[in-house]
């Protein structure tokens, strides 16, 4: 089987660089680096897929795209049975709620907060609802960790792997005294040894 992770630096696609090396998969790593002036994604990744975005997870050919579908794959195939509960278990249901939070519910805030902070001035009326959303966010994320120090039971899951990079954003953020149980998940991750091997492969990261 042939894997390939076509990676950008600095983004997200580190989280499935982290999943790979802790999986211990055999994979190739073609790694994009972002445009110094505009921060955009190359060209180069446009040949791989239409949208030029990464990460993406080309198997055998076929290439996997969106996060959460990449780290599915993963744990489906290289998991052992590990990292995503039973099937059928309502923790089973839960991991996949979770999954499908990193992206579809947790990045709207940030990424939003992102783009308006460039509009200087401009972006002031929208700043009262981007913050409030945040705390939310973030705030939900701290209350469901786990004491385990796990979002689904008490070891690792590929839902831990997609809500990493929120939590790293808190961190990044200075706001970890603010969410004590998200910045202690985020230092946990970043003394694995496997976290460590893929941010040494990986490139600058913002969160490291």
């Amino acid at each position: 089987m042939s894997i390939v992770l076509h990676h950008l630096n600095n983004s997200r696609s580190q989280r499935i660089l982290w999943l790979l090396e802790e999986l211990g998969v055999l994979y190739e790593l073609k790694i994009y680096q972002r445009d110094a002036e505009t921060n955009l994604a190359p060209q180069e990744l446009k040949a791989v897929h239409p949208l030029g975005k990464s990460p993406l997870l080309e198997v055998d050919g076929r290439v996997i795209e969106e996060s959460g579908a990449i780290v599915q794959y993963l744990c489906d195939h290289f998991g052992d049975g590990k990292w995503q509960p039973a099937p059928g278990t309502d923790d089973a249901l839960r991991h996949n709620e979770l999954m499908h939070f990193a992206e579809g519910s947790a990045m709207t805030p940030i990424l939003l907060n992102l783009y308006v902070s460039r509009l200087g001035e401009a972006g002031a009326p929208l700043r009262p609802r981007i913050d409030e959303q945040l705390a939310a966010h973030f705030g939900y994320l701290e209350a469901i960790l786990r004491p385990s120090g796990h979002f689904i039971g008490d070891d690792w899951t590929g839902a831990d792997v997609m809500l990493s990079f929120p939590a790293e954003v808190v961190v990044m953020q200075g706001l970890s005294e603010a969410y004590p149980k998200l910045a202690a998940f985020v230092a946990a991750i970043h003394a694995r040894p496997a976290w460590q091997a893929a941010r040494a492969k990986g490139g600058p990261y913002f969160a490291s």
